[in-house]
């Protein structure tokens, strides 16, 4: 049975979060961390991604794929018509620093080096409707919270988890109604996932992304009603 889902976002935390938490005794990933059954695979049908979470004791089963988080309506309305009990887990990473994240991880798939991509290169990555997307919170969230109820979603931060990750994990455990790490860890916490060599965003492209997303950020905290400015600093 499918318990929980990690929606994303993109480039904001989820493989750090799925590494540790499936060592919690109490949680499963049989399908590993993504399936994108409701983005890619769903032409295999409900019976077919049902099957990769059969009952297993007391543990809570799940998976996390960030693609769902700019999931259509229509199939997050799917997905809560068969699994309307779903805990919900999603991250918020300041857009600026997620698109230039994701135009570092395109570039390894376009076979390039940093040194050969231009400026143009990533303004096109940037204003691409994929990294517009996956960058706008606030839609994101106003699409599953207004099919699933708002308490079943938890809306964390990428800063917190770097600042404090054990109070991270817990925030989590107790979204998912199980005990802390605290009282049931056997290996230590993972404070740290490989994503590559950091390269700080060329100062000639902030502007441009500062144009894109200083008034989504805005937007989004008067949604939350949370102070985000300092994303734009």
């Amino acid at each position: 049975m499918l318990n929980f889902l990690g929606i994303g976002a993109q480039k904001a935390g989820t493989t750090w979060l799925y590494v540790n938490l499936r060592k919690h005794p109490s949680l499963g990933f049989p399908a590993e961390k993504e399936v994108h059954f409701w983005d890619r695979q769903h032409a295999r049908g409900i019976d077919w991604y049902q099957s990769l979470f059969p009952a297993d004791g007391e543990r809570l089963l799940g998976e996390m794929t960030p693609a769902y988080a700019i999931l259509p309506r229509e199939r997050i309305e799917e997905c809560h018509h068969y699994f309307p009990a779903l805990r919900l887990i999603y991250i918020l990473r300041n857009p600026i620093d997620r698109a230039w994240s994701a135009a570092k991880m395109a570039l390894g798939y376009a076979q390039m080096t940093m040194e050969e991509a231009s400026d143009q290169w990533f303004l096109d990555h940037f204003h691409s409707l994929a990294s517009r997307t996956r960058s706008d919170h606030e839609a994101c969230l106003r699409n599953w919270r207004g099919t699933f109820p708002k308490d079943s979603l938890l809306v964390l931060r990428f800063e917190d988890l770097a600042r404090e990750p054990e109070q991270f994990l817990a925030r989590c455990c107790r979204h998912l109604q199980i005990a802390d790490f605290q009282a049931v860890r056997e290996e230590p916490l993972l404070t740290h996932v490989h994503m590559g060599e950091p390269v700080p965003l060329r100062a000639t492209l902030r502007p441009a992304l500062h144009r894109l997303y200083a008034e989504k950020i805005l937007s989004l905290g008067r949604y939350l009603d949370e102070d985000f400015s300092s994303w734009l600093d």
